[in-house]
């Protein structure tokens, strides 16, 4: 019988657990997209949602209209990771606490989910990376676009020499930055737009994407260059509301623009190489090579286990997989390397190179 149970407890420390064995709980509710990614967890998802660490009394009651009400609620997450002792939590809070949030959960083995970016500054950032390998935890920060089929498809095509060496990369990413100033959001929009907490303005909100594309496309650059406009002071007193980047390669180029000035129907994504290109505009991805006519982009599904974060993560943690590709630390610290530069550049005036 000893040596049956010795036997036992030697399978479960190797086989995996079953998907609804691994549990998640949020920290904050103080970001637009929570409200998203709520409704996500309440459909039982790949780890089960067992609590949420909120001290503000309406968005608590705005998480329970929802359906939220089976959860355990705590005002401090250090009580609720004490108590709950959750496998993971997705942390919505402002982005220079990303840090703080990783030096809690490190040390209880428990792993960490961000909503881009990975952290306020790249010093935060490597802090973060640090804290990650001593306490050998996972931190997956959660750029929409790693789920999605379209980038993976365009990376394929490039990869494969059809579009030739891929040379110029564009990206035009934002929106008409109407935040409302009540409600669910009122403390996202007061934190978005503070410059410490943020990081910046729409430079970090969407030059965050625009730099994990080009280092996905084409690398990590040589130089960075920015410059930033101010349009609606009354709107967005601290930060910038618009920004250009433009990073620098040996042979390439990547020119980047993030706004909160858009109008509906401005973002677009095109790359191109001395034999053709891959556009995507107002969400129709399309390909075009030599004189050929275009046509449309073609594309497979995600699996399953690639198709969000949670799913992600569950799949790495049961299989001992670190988590990778465009939602891991190898792109989103270079992430905060990059904005960092173009905050210095806009600055100085001159662009920054990288070390």
């Amino acid at each position: 019988m000893r040596h049956r149970t010795v036997l036992l407890l030697m399978l479960a420390a190797v086989l995996p657990l079953p998907a609804q064995q691994y549990t998640i709980a949020l920290i904050g509710l103080r970001h637009s997209h929570t409200w998203g990614h709520l409704e996500h967890l309440l459909k039982a998802p790949a780890a089960r949602f067992v609590a949420i660490a909120e001290s503000d009394p309406a968005l608590v009651a705005e998480a329970g209209k929802m359906g939220a009400n089976k959860v355990s609620y705590f005002t401090g997450y250090k009580e609720m990771l004490d108590k709950v002792k959750p496998t993971m939590v997705w942390a919505f809070v402002e982005n220079n606490r990303h840090q703080e949030i990783v030096e809690a959960c490190g040390p209880r083995g428990v792993h960490v989910i961000f909503e881009k970016p990975l952290a306020a500054t790249y010093k935060q950032a490597k802090a973060i990376e640090r804290l990650a390998t001593r306490y050998n935890i996972e931190v997956l920060t959660n750029f929409s676009p790693a789920w999605s089929p379209f980038h993976y498809a365009a990376k394929s095509v490039v990869d494969s020499g059809a579009l030739g060496a891929p040379w110029r990369l564009r990206v035009t990413t934002g929106h008409g930055g109407v935040f409302p100033k009540s409600g669910r959001s009122k403390l996202f929009h007061e934190w978005l737009i503070d410059p410490v907490q943020n990081g910046a303005g729409a430079l970090m909100d969407f030059g965050c994407y625009n730099a994990l594309y080009a280092l996905y496309y084409l690398g990590r650059p040589e130089k960075v260059y920015a410059s930033a406009l101010h349009l609606r002071p009354n709107d967005f007193p601290r930060v910038e509301d618009s920004a250009t980047m433009v990073l620098t390669y040996p042979n390439a180029v990547a020119i980047l623009e993030q706004s909160w000035d858009l109008p509906p129907g401005v973002n677009a994504f095109e790359i191109a190489g001395y034999k053709g290109y891959i556009r995507q505009a107002e969400g129709k991805p399309e390909m075009r090579i030599g004189r050929q006519p275009a046509k449309p982009l073609p594309m497979k599904p995600r699996p399953a286990q690639y198709s969000d974060p949670i799913a992600y993560m569950v799949d790495c943690l049961k299989h001992k997989r670190p988590v990778e590709g465009l939602v891991s630390m190898k792109y989103t610290v270079a992430v905060n390397e990059i904005v960092d530069a173009a905050l210095r550049s806009i600055k100085t005036g001159k662009p920054v190179r990288l070390k």
